[in-house]
């Protein structure tokens, strides 16, 4: 029987802050007041259309993506159901 995969544990705000507040003798709730702030101002650049470069992580920013249309796997290729509409979403961009 092969073995099933361990499902990776999810890091949340509220653990980042811990740690934070932990490593530099701030309270939890200075730690979550700092990166609830930080995630609102890399928001609020983003829908502004800006870039994002944050050394040891990545590069973030918006892409548009194309509409398309979906299909229902339970019908015939030839009935197309749903569509996505085109949309903005953030992403990294491509590694060259």
């Amino acid at each position: 029987m092969a073995k099933k995969a361990a499902t990776p544990t999810t890091v949340t705000l509220k653990h980042l802050a811990a740690d934070l507040a932990e490593e530099h003798e701030l309270s939890k709730k200075a730690a979550e007041a700092i990166l609830t702030d930080m995630v609102g101002k890399i928001t609020k650049h983003l829908k502004k259309g800006e870039r994002i470069r944050i050394v040891g992580l990545g590069i973030l920013q918006v892409r548009k993506r194309a509409a398309r249309m979906g299909r229902n796997p339970a019908t015939p290729p030839a009935k197309r159901s749903r569509s996505r509409p085109a949309r903005r979403s953030p992403s990294a961009p491509p590694r060259n």
